[in-house]
């Protein structure tokens, strides 16, 4: 074992970086699931000897002691906002809302597609994409058989609205909650930087839906009718759990809000949110609702890239795209910018950004915290708005396109992707543009 561990050590920047990217080949193969890859990757980098498991050493703290790399303000985070959702949409309210606006758009079903896009992205923004999807599509399923239409053009549209509208905030995506933390930014942060934006995005990504479906979003004026009659009155199941439930999530949004005035941090807001909730709750139903795949795929997943980072893996990757751009922070954060909406549709985002958000920490103990902050922005929006290119690109995609396919309109992969690409584009572009405008010139 001794010969072992010293091999390691002698080329220990090949070896974690080797685990890193077979970890990356199985987890996009889908041929294992992929929290059993990252646990497995994460027991190996330990046992290997990349990070330790000892936490002391001769009565000091060790800084390579496994736990250190596993980043517990976004699992915290995560847990809790699990919470706080699955409570409050056991109350209805969510459907509520949704059936409240659509009936305004009285059937048309060009209006019924804008509208499912834009409450789909602004939900998106508060509550985890995967979420918000399962949420819309029973009601989106609904609509297209009184309406007698495809089905298709809705659920296209809410996937990449709650791709563009998770990148709007701290808590929309994964892959915020990881920038934030590893970048040390706050909830106002994101809605400052990133929000307009997203907004603009969205709005351009609805038009160009529209031009694709204006042929196939036809209904006859009785169809539209039975849409502008929507029976609303017996979808709040729990009027008391959605008083409860809807000021509690207000609360902890607005201690988000508040952040830098309380100095809370999110991940303690959002427990203290979670934690009143279930007061009221059973917590062994609630928690079942929790996605621990998710949360157990993270940790394997920080222990992994924690390898890299012990070995000074990440910091010779900073150095190499510093190296690559000559130190040009025009030409590094359109890299990153362009290179992570790209990678992000083809791989799973969040392994991707939580390898990134460590080497831009790293470039900014390089370069400093002025230079390296649109780094912080350009991969959250490329990480973000990249999972709208392929239909594996992100979870919710893949949600969609399987419930789709069981109420018997398939997705395919080529059918999606003449989408994708170009919505993709058409997101790069105007995110090129208002980094460059806002950070560079």
């Amino acid at each position: 074992m001794e010969a072992i561990h010293a091999f390691v050590a002698g080329h220990n920047i090949a070896i974690s970086a080797g685990l890193l990217i077979l970890a990356y080949i199985f987890i996009a193969t889908e041929k294992i699931p992929k929290v059993t890859i990252a646990l497995l990757g994460g027991v190996i980098t330990i046992i290997l000897g990349l990070v330790s498991q000892t936490k002391m050493i001769n009565g000091s703290i060790n800084h390579e002691y496994f736990v250190n790399f596993v980043d517990f303000n976004v699992i915290f985070l995560l847990v809790s906002m699990m919470i706080i959702v699955s409570i409050t949409t056991r109350s209805g309210v969510f459907n509520y809302i949704a059936n409240e606006l659509l009936k305004m758009t009285k059937g048309h079903p060009i209006k019924v597609l804008i509208a499912l896009g834009i409450f789909t992205a602004f939900v998106s923004a508060f509550l985890d994409n995967v979420t918000t999807v399962i949420l819309i599509m029973p009601i989106t399923f609904s609509i297209a058989k009184k309406l007698d239409i495809n089905p298709i053009p809705f659920l296209l549209t809410e996937i990449v609205s709650s791709n563009i509208g998770g990148t709007a905030t701290l808590i929309g995506d994964p892959p915020n909650i990881i920038i934030g933390s590893a970048g040390g930014l706050s909830f106002m942060d994101f809605v400052k930087e990133l929000t307009g934006v997203v907004a603009v995005i969205l709005m351009f990504v609805i038009i160009f839906m529209v031009i694709c479906f204006r042929k196939a979003l036809k209904a006859s004026p009785e169809k539209m009718q039975e849409i502008s009659k929507i029976d609303n009155s017996n979808t709040i199941v729990d009027k008391a759990l959605m008083i409860r439930s809807v000021i509690v999530l207000s609360g902890v949004i607005l201690g988000f809000v508040l952040h830098d005035a309380i100095h809370i941090e999110t991940c303690i807001v959002a427990m203290l949110g979670a934690s009143i909730l279930l007061l009221f709750e059973k917590p062994t139903q609630i928690l079942c609702d929790v996605e621990w795949n998710t949360i157990f795929f993270f940790i394997g997943l920080f222990i992994i890239i924690g390898g890299l980072e012990a070995s000074g893996g990440i910091q010779l990757m900073a150095e190499w795209i510093l190296n690559v751009t000559k130190g040009s922070e025009t030409a590094t954060a359109m890299l990153i910018l362009w290179a992570s909406g790209i990678i992000s549709g083809i791989i799973d985002n969040i392994p991707y950004t939580a390898t990134m958000a460590p080497m831009i920490a790293e470039i900014q103990k390089i370069m400093g915290s002025d230079y390296a902050y649109p780094l912080w922005w350009c991969l959250s929006l490329g990480a973000c708005l990249g999972g709208n290119m392929t239909i594996i690109g992100a979870a919710a995609n893949v949600i969609v396109s399987e419930n789709s396919a069981k109420e018997g309109h398939p997705i395919s992969f080529m059918g999606y992707l003449k989408y994708g690409i170009p919505i993709v584009i058409i997101s790069l572009f105007i995110s090129t543009i208002y980094i460059y405008l806002r950070f560079l010139r």
